[in-house]
């Protein structure tokens, strides 16, 4: 028998009032007459089959370019949020279909190089005048206008997620710095969402994958950074006065994902109510802040990290200054045709994004069968530098190293 409360009454599903708005696609997607699947499940196969899901597996969690197999990607870290959002959904009866939708989705829009890469590609928005850069509109972007399928009659389609899916996604980060998380009421345009983390989602599942995000990486971490060697014994030492308070007889050695991933799960769904909104009990949210305040300063910050992000620095830097600076769009193609002899890697993958997404070359799109969104205009060279900027963000950290090592290899 479940001992938790009951969040049915608010689960999106036929019987939620915002069902309706929750299932929106911005167009009528194509339905087998065999296919069992819900509306969420389907997006959640979508987002799956996507390149830029793949490309999930060669970006930073924490650990640039790590060469160890065993260090957590964006890929894993994807997957376990949400295996983490489907267990919550699952005990406080929410629907687990569209939690791991969301979950799957969240961190399509993260710049190579993680949190880092994000910040370097905010300061070249800022220095050209470009769109605001953060991940969590980035991933919406991605989704909405970025990654296709290819449809029945073989034409690249845009992937048309529902909107609870998409809010989930721009909604998903901030961190858990509130007593209780709830759900807006309100179905606003997804776009006029200025700021990540300062907007409720639509949908108690899109909250689930809010805190799920965290419960999921902040133990993942400390993994990490013990397999690494990185923490020294003063701060082990700190670390286990910190967490004490919640797991009393807990060794350094089992500071790992399941343990914190267990104790955090249980403690969240046993303090949760409809009334009072997904919260952890008081005790738990300190140390969660804690541990939180303590990956910041001795795993995020440490001197290994903070030399790679020099180098993270110079890479973007110098693609986008020779993609977007020494380049204008109304130039490209004479550009391309010289520079692709020099930089083969880049400028061919470069010319194919151009073509996808552009009207660098209409006719080569339609051959190329892309029936998706045509979204920049070459001849608005703030268009242009925004196309540059978003062939980069998409970029995998590998792809982002090997482009740069061609940029400076002779």
């Amino acid at each position: 028998m479940n001992k938790f409360a009951d969040f049915s009454s608010v689960r999106m599903d036929e019987n939620n009032p915002k069902w309706e708005q929750a299932i929106k696609r911005e167009n009528e997607l194509y339905q087998r007459e065999s296919d069992l699947r819900t509306p969420f499940e389907r997006d959640g196969m979508r987002i799956m089959h996507s390149k830029g899901y793949r490309r999930l597996k060669h970006k930073t969690q924490v650990f640039f370019a790590p060469q160890n197999d065993h260090v957590c990607t964006r890929m894993e870290h994807v997957q376990l949020v949400a295996s983490v959002a489907e267990t919550i959904s699952k005990y406080l009866n929410l629907n687990q279909e569209l939690s791991r939708a969301i979950a799957l989705g969240h961190d399509i829009g993260h710049a190579p190089f993680g949190h880092h890469g994000e910040t370097v590609l905010q300061d070249i928005a800022e220095k050209y005048n470009l769109h605001e850069f953060w991940h969590e509109n980035n991933s919406l972007r991605f989704l909405d206008d970025i990654e296709t399928l290819t449809d029945y009659n073989g034409y690249q389609q845009n992937l048309n997620l529902t909107y609870a899916v998409r809010d989930g996604i721009v909604c998903h980060c901030g961190e858990v710095d509130e007593r209780f998380v709830k759900p807006r009421e309100d179905a606003v345009d997804l776009y006029t969402i200025q700021k990540g983390g300062k907007f409720g989602a639509f949908s108690y599942e899109g909250c689930v994958v809010k805190i799920s995000d965290k419960i999921a990486y902040i133990g993942r971490d400390i993994e990490d950074a013990v397999s690494y060697g990185i923490l020294q014994k003063e701060q082990k030492e700190e670390l286990l006065e910190v967490v004490h308070t919640i797991y009393p007889n807990i060794k350094i050695n089992e500071l790992n994902t399941s343990s914190f991933t267990h104790s955090l799960v249980l403690n969240l769904c046993s303090n949760s109510s409809i009334e009072n909104g997904l919260r952890f009990s008081d005790d738990c949210f300190e140390v969660l802040k804690l541990v939180k305040a303590f990956n910041y300063k001795n795993i995020c910050r440490h001197p290994r990290i903070l030399t790679f992000m020099k180098y993270a620095t110079l890479i973007l830097e110098t693609i986008f200054e020779q993609l977007g600076v020494n380049i204008s769009g109304s130039n490209v193609r004479t550009v391309i045709e010289k520079e692709r002899l020099l930089y083969p890697k880049l400028y061919t993958t470069f010319e194919g994004w151009l073509t996808k997404y552009s009207d660098y070359d209409l006719k080569e799109k339609e051959n190329r069968n892309c029936k998706n969104k045509l979204i920049y205009h070459l001849d608005n060279e703030q268009e242009y530098k925004n196309c540059v900027l978003d062939f980069i963000s998409g970029m995998s950290d590998t792809f982002a190293i090997d482009t740069f090592n061609e940029i400076i290899s002779f």
